[in-house]
Parts: C-alpha cells; structure tokens; sequence
C-alpha cells in the first residue's frame, strides 16, 4: 500500500523558511516521481514543484528561485526546501507521486496522496 506522510509545516514570519518532508512507503521509491501540490482557501490544488524517476525537476514560477525539491532514495524521502517564504505561500501543502515520469506537474498526473501539511506565512 502507497502511503505519503507530510512534515515540517508550521508558522513563520514573511522572509522565513521551512523545510517540508514526505516520507514514502509502500513502492519502489526510485521508480516513482513525487509531487509536492498546495492548496490555499477557496483556491484549486496546484503543482508546487516535482521531482521525476529520472531526477528532472520542475518548479512553478512562483516558487522558482526560492524553493528546492530533493530526494534522498536511502531515506525514501523528498524535501522541498523553501525560502523566502511570503503570505502567498500559505496552504496545506500535499505530496504525491506516480510512477514513472508523469506527463506534467499537474495534479491530473499523479495518484496516491498524502494528508497534507499546513504552511502558514505571517506578513
């Protein structure tokens, strides 16, 4: 069974950072891309930035330059490292994966997901 579990949500300050875990379980872990999604109130999901089974990444633009996606297959873990946070990063932030490389970093892509992490951002 595919299971994602989130950590390292939390409140900060603008200008702040946190890093965001997703521990994975369940599949081959280096087969597989994994996702990081966010939601705001009232917003729909959207792709944060993805890292693929072959190591290439994507990133929105609204987080280019100030986030980084890694993974660390011995842990079965990826992070998404993100600085220079601003009230406009506040959300739940989701992981996900699928296997293989996904065709876009779009939630229609991606199957199985985590429970999600609060990411709150103070002005």
């Amino acid at each position: 069974e595919v299971q994602l579990v989130e950590s390292g949500g939390g409140l900060v300050q603008a200008g702040g950072s946190l890093r965001l875990s997703c521990a994975a379980s369940g599949f081959t872990f280096e087969d597989y891309a994994i996702g990081w999604f966010r939601q705001a109130p009232g917003k729909e999901r959207e792709g944060v930035s993805c890292i693929n089974s072959d190591g290439s990444t994507y990133y929105a633009d609204s987080v280019k330059g100030r986030f980084t996606i890694s993974s660390d297959n011995a842990k079965n873990t990826v992070y998404l490292q993100m600085n220079s946070l601003k009230p406009e990063d506040t959300a739940v932030y989701y992981c996900t994966t699928v296997e293989g490389v996904p065709v876009a970093c779009t939630a229609v892509d991606f199957g199985s997901w985590g429970q999600g992490t609060q990411v709150t951002v103070s002005s």
